[in-house]
């Protein structure tokens, strides 16, 4: 596992943060009782993946 920042700018934007605070608010949702939530699951990764990709606007 790397430990390297994900992000070449530095730390992960407010938006990468705000979605890893949703996908484990979506995880430790889940019991061993119920349905995966996949779909949910994969849209939130996508979100994150774009927002570990945005460059941080320059602070002025």
């Amino acid at each position: 596992m790397s430990t390297t920042s994900p992000s070449a700018a530095g730390a992960p934007s407010s938006g990468a943060d705000q979605t890893n605070a949703a996908i484990r608010r979506l995880v430790d949702a889940q019991t061993t009782d119920e349905a995966w939530p996949s779909e949910e699951y994969e849209m939130l990764l996508v979100e994150w993946a774009a927002a570990m990709n945005e460059t941080p606007e320059p602070a002025p």
